[in-house]
């Protein structure tokens, strides 16, 4: 797909939220990232995707936009979702810590950089605890300056992954002390992160933490940019990864099965771990204990796709592309 002018300024925020058995107001959240209060169509705003999950009561929606209207996009998003969800009545078997979980902001278009991703997450996270009071948000990649830390980093700094957080304990870098209702939110920018889900045909949640500590990027032998959880998923157990891009070229033996697809950010080149990849060394781990997989999902869509679709959904004008995409063959 040839690139446009306006591609070339574009960026995708997956937005992850704490609620999916109420898809109309998964819905909600995803059209007041379209449509002003008055119901007038945001210009050059789409959303791509809205992937719910049952089990883990959550939902990730892909909201693509340039770099100059992603924010007011997005903080609709947040705002709605705000009113709607509660986490004092949340229940999942995902980690989770805010009603808005995760505002990541990625680059799509070559003309945007690093730092205008990371001014741009800093002022949605400003203007959030503005808009909504009594919430509160911790930055991170780009956005966390000037350290950068990593998200997974910033989770286990938040407590993110236990069971029930303390959350008078935490110190949000924008915003007061958690409530219980909106929890806490963290918002960043950094390269694409893909997130890349392969079920295993098994109950047991100790082979499956086991397999998902062998892929894990911070394993010798890991897959890099990967980082795991093993969950327990309409009675199998899933290997939910997050697949970050790396500046590093892949080694020369995890690239035989398949080219690891690769973009460029200001003249960087990134790579991600292809989801093939992913689902053989799961596959193979898993055979060691004769147990199958069931299936890989993809959430939402590679660097490459997400901005091809977003060029041709926004060229027709297609603002609830997630209503369309199952009849468009691109």
């Amino acid at each position: 797909m040839a690139s446009t002018s306006l591609g070339r300024r574009l960026v995708a925020c997956l937005l992850n939220v704490s609620e999916a058995r109420r898809k109309d107001l998964v819905e909600t959240v995803a059209k007041s990232a379209l449509y002003d209060p008055a119901g007038v169509r945001r210009e050059a705003t789409t959303v791509l995707n809205i992937f719910n999950d049952h089990d883990y009561n959550r939902s990730v929606i892909t909201i693509v936009s340039s770099i100059d209207s992603i924010g007011e996009a997005v903080l609709s998003a947040c705002e709605k979702a705000c009113g709607l969800f509660d986490m004092r009545t949340h229940t999942g078997v995902h980690p989770c810590m805010g009603a808005v979980d995760l505002i990541p902001i990625y680059p799509l278009g070559e003309e945007v950089g690093a730092e205008e991703c990371a001014e741009e997450a800093r002022a949605v996270a400003q203007g959030l605890t503005e808009r909504v009071q009594g919430t509160s948000a911790f930055l991170f990649g780009w956005a966390d300056s000037p350290l950068q830390r990593g998200l997974a980093q910033r989770r286990k700094e938040m407590g993110w992954f236990k069971k029930t957080a303390d959350l008078q304990a935490i110190r949000p870098d924008v915003g007061p002390l958690p409530q219980k209702r909106f929890g806490l939110t963290g918002v960043g920018a950094s390269p694409y992160v893909m997130n890349c889900n392969v079920t295993i045909d098994t109950q047991d949640i100790a082979m499956g933490r086991s397999i998902a500590t062998a892929i894990r990027e911070s394993t010798p032998g890991g897959l890099p940019g990967v980082q795991v959880l093993a969950l327990p998923h309409e009675g199998t157990v899933e290997i939910a990864c997050n697949v970050e891009s790396v500046k590093a070229p892949p080694p020369s033996h995890m690239t035989a099965g398949e080219p690891w697809p690769s973009f460029s950010i200001g003249g960087q080149m990134y790579y991600h771990a292809p989801a093939s990849l992913i689902t053989a060394r799961v596959s193979e781990l898993a055979g060691r204990h004769g147990v199958g997989t069931k299936g890989t999902a993809l959430v939402g869509f590679t660097p490459h796709q997400c901005r091809g679709l977003a060029e041709f959904a926004l060229s027709q004008g297609i603002a609830e592309f997630w209503k369309e995409q199952r009849r468009i063959h691109m």
